[in-house]
């Protein structure tokens, strides 16, 4: 559905997506690792979205067939590893957080990078404070096109470390394509996220944009499409929303959607079609390659990956779930979301929150706050648990969350005994 660019262009970003980079050795997992490695082998064409049952005997686990880093990630921490290590004795800052993952983040702290910015843009670091000399990392997510011109006007080089998703990019690219062919470019995303910020910035340079955040504001927006509302209005209710000078009346004429590519494909695919339908209404069936461009889905792969691998473990018996990531991970929430229709569902950033087999702290994404639960894991045998983790979560994460559990049980299998089956 979203975004239609050059077959050369996808035969690149396929030829990326398998490469092999240089992380740190203690991002890599001994584990679920090894489950990946054999799934993919014997899944090269990537066909089989079913989970991998791990029988540990009186406690089983549905591990996801696609989860943790994807392309963009692990580009992003050997940039970043990488740019520590080339400038020994000078200052290395990001823009803001690198990925939504607290352990990769402090590590890479507790290594000397200092984050101009936090996620929402509030300053730890003025502007001011930033030197010709010094090495400022662009995150996966990118940056907008004021920083990029204020870092160059500064003198500072912002390609060289420049970690910003191909996938993004080809966002930005079929935007501006859009922009050129005189399309208001419509943006679903989460208006405070920094991608969705990046993308806003760069869309805005090529044409008239708009961020609606969900059906809900896809159905507002359709009441100005179809003139059904007074202009006055809009400006309220999309404020800081959309681009400089936009007038409903005139630049929701011609439209085309884009999209933040960590958001749920479900619901991209239908915002589209619901904005489809309104210009049908308005212009008609026979006009309507005039009004609506005919794009497809912008979601990254591996975000569609995680996603497809989600649905498949809805499909098993288990008795709850688990999902591991950032708390501010938007890739993670719609995974939990997903996992919400029918599981109990603990959305935890490590290991640490599971303080014992009776009680657990996860997050409620929904209203944003920690909650203690207790009892954790019910009395069953064997008990069921669905296992996963967001785009920007370490794998040894995982290998940590399935091991404490498996410690609550003395009569488990033993590890090698298990991973037997996946060689």
């Amino acid at each position: 559905m979203i975004l239609n660019n050059s077959v050369t262009f996808e035969v690149d970003l396929k030829k990326e997506i398998i490469k092999k980079f240089d992380i740190p050795t203690y991002y890599r997992s001994s584990i679920t690792g090894r489950i990946k490695e054999s799934r993919r082998i014997r899944d090269l064409r990537k066909q089989d979205f079913s989970p991998a049952l791990i029988d540990f005997g009186p406690i089983q686990f549905f591990i996801a067939r696609h989860f943790g880093f994807c392309y963009g990630v692990e580009n992003a921490i050997e940039i970043s590893y990488r740019a520590l290590e080339e400038n020994e004795g000078k200052r290395v800052f990001l823009l803001s957080q690198m990925i939504h993952n607290q352990e990769v983040n402090t590590d890479l702290q507790s290594r000397g990078i200092q984050f101009i910015m936090d996620t929402d843009g509030s300053h730890f670091v003025a502007w001011n404070e930033i030197k010709k000399d010094d090495v400022v990392i662009i995150p996966a997510f990118g940056t907008t096109l004021e920083i990029e011109n204020l870092l160059l006007n500064k003198g500072v080089n912002i390609q060289k470390y420049n970690t910003t998703c191909p996938f993004v990019e080809k966002v930005w690219n079929r935007a501006e394509k859009l922009g050129t062919e005189n399309y208001t470019i419509i943006i679903h995303g989460k208006p405070k996220h920094e991608e969705t910020r990046a993308t806003f910035s760069h869309s805005a340079g090529n044409g008239h944009s708009i961020i609606v955040r969900d059906m809900d504001d896809a159905i507002e927006l359709s009441h100005y499409i179809l003139g059904n509302k007074p202009t006055e209005e809009f400006y309220k209710t999309f404020a800081g929303k959309y681009s400089g000078g936009f007038l409903p009346d005139q630049h929701l004429q011609r439209v085309g959607v884009v999209n933040q590519t960590t958001m749920l494909a479900t619901e991209t695919q239908a915002i589209a079609d619901f904005i489809r339908q309104a210009m049908i209404t308005k212009f008609g069936e026979a006009e309507i390659k005039n009004h609506f461009a005919d794009t497809r889905d912008t979601l990254c792969y591996a975000t569609n990956d995680n996603q497809d691998s989600t649905y498949e473990l809805l499909k098993t018996n288990a008795d709850l779930a688990i999902v591991i990531g950032g708390y501010n991970s938007s890739n993670t929430s719609h995974i939990v979301d997903l996992c919400e229709r029918s599981f109990p569902t603990y959305f935890i950033n490590s290991d640490k929150e599971i303080k014992s087999r009776e009680e657990i702290q996860h997050f409620n994404y929904s209203k944003k706050e920690l909650r203690t639960t207790h009892p954790f894991l019910p009395e069953k045998n064997p008990l069921k648990i669905v296992l996963t983790s967001g785009a920007s979560c370490p794998d040894t994460l995982v290998d940590r969350v399935l091991l404490k559990i498996i410690s609550y049980f003395p009569d488990a299998k033993l590890i090698d005994e298990v991973l037997a089956a996946f060689k």
